[in-house]
């Protein structure tokens, strides 16, 4: 009864610095509020006037609760969120050993879109080949939690991106045989069309 107590306690605490931090990070983006005659603008309060002054608020306490409860639910979600905000700042390294961190240490759909996170953030980088590594990786997981369709567009962007014509024109062409119904079909074509296939 004790421990079930002391987890119910720790979760709720994690909860709660997790609702925290993603208050910061979810709050509006407005610019600052004309001062009063003579007076510099003044930032309204729990707003930011860009959004990476948001993010940059966010990631300290996006981490504090990481660190704090690495194992917990909360703690992976902050993780995650602190990765993609990493990388959203120009952060690129950071974040992509935080996404590798939500690997290691989460499950199910966070462990499938951090290897999507990592993917995305080697394309930022330049990093192409690394990018169409983890791409490849993903769809070769087959989870649920990353529809294949949209895992293979992100592989196909990649090869664009390393100048790999023919496999992106393969890849672009086994989303519209393969998903005809999906949402990327279209642009699948207009790929393949633009590139004479």
């Amino acid at each position: 009864m004790g421990t079930m107590a002391y987890r119910q306690w720790s979760a709720g605490k994690a909860s709660s610095a997790l609702a925290e931090a993603l208050a910061i990070a979810e709050a509006p983006v407005l610019p600052p509020a004309p001062g009063e005659a003579g007076k510099p603008p003044v930032q309204r309060p729990g707003t930011y006037p860009t959004d990476r002054a948001r993010l940059e608020a966010a990631l300290p306490k996006l981490m504090a609760v990481a660190d704090a409860y690495p194992a917990s639910d909360a703690g992976i979600m902050a993780r995650y969120r602190a990765a993609a905000a990493l990388v959203a700042v120009g952060r690129t390294q950071e974040g992509i050993q935080r996404y590798k961190d939500v690997v290691e240490k989460g499950k199910g759909a966070y462990q499938v879109m951090a290897r999507l996170g990592i993917g995305e953030a080697h394309l930022i980088a330049g990093q192409f080949e690394q990018a169409i590594a983890s791409f490849k990786e993903v769809e070769s997981l087959k989870s649920e939690d990353a529809p294949a369709d949209g895992v293979l567009m992100q592989l196909g962007r990649a090869y664009q991106l390393a100048g790999k014509a023919d496999d992106a024109k393969k890849t672009f062409k086994r989303v519209v045989d393969e998903f005809p119904q999906s949402p990327y079909a279209p642009a699948a074509r207009r790929e393949l069309e633009g590139a004479g296939a």
